[in-house]
């Protein structure tokens, strides 16, 4: 007889049905895994083994084969300790064939026979939901699986509470569907002092989701505004908190088994490494763009990330996804971030900074800020200059206005943009301005007959690619959003030009 327990593989985000076949037939005693097994699903003899030692019984002196179908498929991690196990179970008369048929099982065993917590636990619940079968997962991943909807879980602590779970003597109880505890109040615009420009910048950003940086000398409150930046962001929509619960599922993020509606906020060192922000690795995990998907990447420090990851980032900036491809496996991880970056003017910060002028302009700034390439920038919607705050803005009474009210006006700005966007198709959603694009974007954001002319002249003037051009039609119809306007006049055109950087990129660079 064969035993068979369904489980699964993961392919980036994707799930990819895998049947765990057990077998126990006449010969010399041994216990072998095939179906091309990494290390970690090699070693799952001995667990399995311990665990059910664990239980009180102990494996046929038989030859157990256990075969992981499709054999063509990598099996990675350990979650394929529990389908072996229950194979086993099932294969020794144990556990009911019939009934583990209707279940897809993941979890890794530890020796005493308990069943701990895995990755990707969500994507399994999903997959089995839309098989119209149920999922058996370790008790801590049981929240996490109930935001599948209606799926019938078996959450189990160990091995022992599953058999008495299908033998009826001990009912384990469905989980509940969990929200992930809140990061706290904390961080509020108030505490900024000064940088009113700045300011608004940021919820210029914030209404329509574009890309900013900000340069400034250190101590300017750069790093500070871009960390207020999420206290006025909308929280994410049901389904948007789902497609982020996906990707923190299958990296190992979610535990406790909670989503979260806040947006998420990643700020990595800039001595990450391409793989760190775009993805890869041995088993092409999601890297903090993906991470950062539906909210925000804060890359403070911009010219010190490698030319390499930056440019990685160009793409993704463009698309909302980001494919890895790797010589053994091709995947693609869900990339929409809005892009938030900080930088010196120079190396050592100061440029024209009175008393403390750097003995190297201008070519400091000039090799410090070529570093960064002009298709880079020119994915950039809004380009802040931060000044040093002066001891007399420091010494003034907190601001009044607190995020809270920034982001009312936020919410309504978006409330306008869902709204005008609604009547799209699902396969071409739209969130907010900045994903806006062709003729979307023409009959949105098209201005009036005299700001369409001055937007004309200053893309000649500025040099403005097709690119950028566009960019600033976004900001511009945020700026009306903002606003309440129905048609984009010249003062937002104008507005919008202002957060420009103009620059000459090489023809072809982009």
């Amino acid at each position: 007889m064969v035993a068979r327990v369904r489980t699964v593989a993961f392919h980036g985000v994707e799930v990819v049905e895998v049947e765990a076949q057990v077998t126990i037939t006449a010969g010399l005693p041994a216990f072998a895994i095939v179906g091309l097994p990494d290390k970690a699903v090699a070693e799952s003899r001995e667990r399995v083994r311990a665990a059910l030692a664990a239980l009180g019984l102990a494996l046929p002196p038989r030859h157990i084969t256990v075969n992981l179908s499709p054999a063509d498929v990598v099996k990675e991690g350990s979650h394929f300790d529990l389908p072996i196990a229950l194979g086993l179970l099932a294969a020794m008369d144990v556990l009911p064939a019939d009934e583990l048929g209707n279940y897809v099982a993941l979890g890794e065993l530890a020796l005493d026979g308990s069943v701990t917590e895995v990755a990707g636990v969500l994507l399994a619940a999903l997959s089995a939901s839309a098989r119209e079968a149920g999922i058996i997962c370790p008790a801590a991943c049981g929240s996490e699986a109930a935001w599948a909807g209606e799926v019938e879980i078996v959450a189990a602590p160990n091995l022992l509470a599953i058999v008495n779970h299908f033998k009826g003597t001990q009912l384990l109880p469905p989980p509940q569907a969990k929200l992930a505890p809140a990061r706290g109040a904390g961080l509020d615009l108030k505490d900024v002092k000064g940088q009113e420009s700045a300011k608004r910048a940021l919820e210029i950003a914030a209404a329509g989701g574009h890309n900013m940086l900000m340069t400034g000398p250190p101590g300017s409150g750069k790093s500070m505004l871009a960390a207020r930046l999420p206290g006025i962001l909308p929280p994410l929509e049901p389904k948007e908190a789902l497609e982020l619960g996906m990707i923190l599922s299958v990296a190992g993020g979610l535990r406790g088994g909670g989503l979260s509606r806040e947006r998420p906020f990643r700020d990595p060192h800039h001595s990450a490494s391409l793989p760190a922000l775009v993805g890869g690795g041995l088993r092409a995990r999601p890297g903090e763009i993906s991470l950062a998907h539906q909210g925000v990447l804060f890359l403070d420090e911009l010219p010190e990330f490698s030319r390499a990851a930056l440019e990685a980032l160009r793409q993704p900036l463009e698309t909302g996804r980001i494919s890895v491809a790797r010589a053994n496996t091709h995947v693609t991880y869900p990339a929409r971030v809005q892009l938030i970056a900080a930088m010196n003017p120079c190396r050592c910060g100061y440029l024209a900074e009175p008393g403390r002028a750097c003995g190297r302009a201008p070519r400091c700034a000039q090799d410090y800020q070529a570093r960064l390439s002009g298709p880079l920038l020119d994915r950039i919607d809004l380009h802040i200059d931060v000044p040093a705050v002066s001891p007399a803005d420091l010494a003034l009474p907190p601001p009044a206005e607190a995020s809270d009210t920034v982001a009312e006006r936020v919410g309504l700005a978006r409330a306008r943009q869902q709204r005008r966007y609604a009547k799209l198709p699902e396969d071409r959603r739209i969130r907010t301005n900045a994903e806006a694009d062709g003729a979307v974007l023409d009959e949105a954001a098209t201005p009036e007959e005299a700001g369409r002319a001055l937007l004309t002249r200053a893309a000649e003037r500025l040099h403005l690619s097709a690119r950028g051009y566009h960019r600033v039609l976004r900001v511009a119809r945020t700026l009306a959003d903002l606003d309440g306007a129905p048609v984009v006049a010249r003062r937002h055109v104008a507005e919008a030009l202002s957060y420009r950087r103009g620059f000459d990129a090489p023809e072809g660079s982009g």
